[in-house]
C-alpha cells in the first residue's frame, strides 16, 4: 500500500489516482518560492505558462494554504481568470506567499 500525496489516504501501488479525493498518482517534483504578495500574480502566471505543472499552491507566510490552482485550469485561459482575481485578493491580504508548485517527474 502507498498513500495519497494530496489527502494521505492509503491506495494499492498500482493506483493512477486515488479512489478518495481523485489525485493523479506518481512520482512529482516540488518546488516553493518566496515571493513579496505584490509580485504573487505575475510569478503564478509565469508559473503556468510553462506548461509542465500539475498543481500551484499559494500559503501565506504562517504556512496556511490560500489557494490551490490545478494545472488543467492553466490550460484553458477563459477558466483562469476567476484564479487571477482570487490571487489579487490574496495580495491585497497578505504580506509575503510562498507558492508551491508540483511538476510530473
Amino acid at each position: 500500500m502507498m498513500t495519497c500525496s494530496k489527502c494521505g489516504s492509503e491506495i494499492s501501488e498500482d493506483s493512477n489516482y486515488c479512489k478518495f479525493c481523485g489525485m493523479r498518482q506518481g512520482k512529482f517534483v516540488t518546488e516553493e518560492f518566496s515571493v513579496a504578495a505584490n509580485d504573487v500574480l505575475k510569478r503564478v502566471e509565469e508559473l503556468l505558462h510553462e506548461g509542465n505543472i500539475t498543481r500551484v499552491i499559494v500559503k501565506d507566510e504562517s504556512g496556511k494554504q490560500l489557494l490551490e490552482i490545478p494545472a488543467t485550469v492553466g490550460v484553458v485561459g477563459t477558466l483562469l481568470a476567476p484564479w487571477m482575481a482570487a490571487l489579487g485578493v490574496i495580495a491585497v491580504l497578505a504580506t509575503k506567499c510562498t507558492i508551491v508548485v508540483e511538476r510530473r517527474e
